[in-house]
């Protein structure tokens, strides 16, 4: 088995997505996201919930800075200036995600879940929740070179907990 597919998702991050995807449609709330390192696995997990089509809008894969810029409406200078990980970009691309959609909140991340090149960090991923006629929160986190697969299964446990917090706020 690919290196990527491990470790499987926990059973908690199952149920996790699940009550979320409930609230969200007892709110009449519709959540979008934007992913990049993730690869659309954050998409896959709302969408793998009975009755997730009530409040799961649409999912942005946008893995090249090209598809940032064509699918979120993300300056190409913006990608160039701050580089594709970082706070502003995981930013614009929730918050293009918010505006290219019909969602109440999306789900914006970035980051480099395998070995990252001369001058970045393995690990390092940025990840913003927006919110229609709210603000834009924004979480970095620092998971080191633990493995692809597991930098991305923390990284989707990290966007579930800040769309319960954002619910909760709510």
């Amino acid at each position: 088995m690919s290196e990527t597919l491990e470790p499987a998702l926990p059973d908690h991050m199952d149920g996790q997505a699940e009550r979320l995807m409930h609230r969200l449609c007892e709110r009449k709330l519709t959540v979008a996201t934007a992913e990049s390192c993730t690869g659309g696995m954050l998409a896959a997990l709302l969408t793998d919930i009975e009755g997730a089509s009530s409040s799961f809008d649409r999912g942005f894969v946008t893995y090249t800075e090209d598809s940032k810029s064509e699918l979120l409406g993300i300056a190409p200078t913006l990608l160039h200036h701050d580089e594709a990980v970082s706070e502003v970009v995981a930013r614009a691309m929730a918050e293009g995600a918010l505006k290219r959609s019909e969602a109440d909140i999306a789900l914006g991340v970035t980051g480099f879940a395998g070995p990252a090149g001369p001058g970045h960090e393995e690990g390092l991923v940025h990840m913003a929740l927006a919110r229609r006629n709210g603000r834009t929160v924004h979480r970095e986190q620092h998971f080191g070179s633990i493995g692809r697969g597991a930098i991305r299964v923390k990284t989707l446990k990290a966007m579930l907990d800040m769309l319960e917090q954002a619910l909760e706020e709510e």
